[in-house]
């Protein structure tokens, strides 16, 4: 039987703006990547997350971004690896501190946002992470963009990894992501995305905006948090990789 696990971004309210519909989102999915405050999040979201989590047995990860609020984390900026791995350090260690106050396991680390995608292409970054990742020990699973930087990085430092495609996003011809502002960039229609998903996970391809064919293996697939159609999306993609014999289990059980 076909196993996957399925992901999403949440933790991403701040004081009292409320993003996103966490609770009900992660109804669909099998592990969570929580905000640690610096792009999304603040401390108090961060525990009500986990404790969320916890209650419907979704596997915690944390989601550390560029210091970049205005921003949400999304705009790149020109960082050293020693200032990558300080970011990530601190966003984890705050992530990890709550998981042992509430008595959960940190399954993962997944970056955020231009982190993700600066990393995903620059190995220098992304072992910068993965080194970081290392340093915190337990066994903490990098979770990262398939076939980018983050394999090898984590391979060299000794990270367990876990590859990661995307329900609701489109793919280049290179595996990279379409860039936001570009045709092709979003999947809204959750049939459409449960549809590639699912040969994805079959077939191990998944189309791109011009046609071609992309050959792709994940152990994870994203489903983000903060859009209109969130919980739609989540609901659709898992109930049709069950009833076509794909089992969605977390990370741990993925990688075993």
């Amino acid at each position: 039987m076909a196993i996957i696990d399925l992901n999403s971004d949440l933790g991403e309210s701040f004081g009292a703006w409320v993003m996103g519909m966490d609770e009900e989102v992660m109804k669909h999915i099998s592990s969570s990547n929580i905000a640690c405050g610096w792009h999304a999040g603040d401390s108090e979201v961060m525990i009500r997350t986990v404790r969320a989590a916890k209650a419907l047995n979704v596997a915690v990860g944390a989601h550390p971004g560029y210091p970049d609020l205005m921003g949400f984390g999304r705009r790149n900026m020109t960082c050293t690896p020693d200032e990558v791995y300080a970011y990530t350090l601190y966003q984890v260690g705050a992530m990890l501190g709550v998981c042992i106050s509430e008595g959960v396991e940190l399954q993962h680390v997944k970056p955020h946002g231009a982190m993700y995608n600066q990393a995903a292409k620059d190995p220098k970054l992304a072992t910068a992470i993965a080194r970081a990742i290392k340093s915190l020990g337990g066994g903490i699973i990098l979770m990262g963009l398939a076939g980018s930087a983050f394999e090898a990085a984590a391979a060299e430092q000794g990270v367990p990894f876990a590859a990661e495609a995307f329900a609701d996003r489109g793919y280049m011809a290179d595996g990279s992501l379409v860039p936001r502002d570009k045709p092709g960039a979003f999947i809204h229609d959750p049939d459409e995305a449960a549809a590639r998903m699912l040969k994805l996970v079959k077939e191990g391809t998944v189309e791109t905006p011009d046609g071609q064919t992309l050959k792709l293996k994940a152990h994870s697939i994203c489903m983000h948090g903060d859009s209109p159609e969130a919980v739609k999306m989540a609901e659709v993609v898992k109930a049709t990789l069950e009833k076509n014999g794909v089992a969605v289990k977390n990370l741990k059980e993925v990688l075993k």
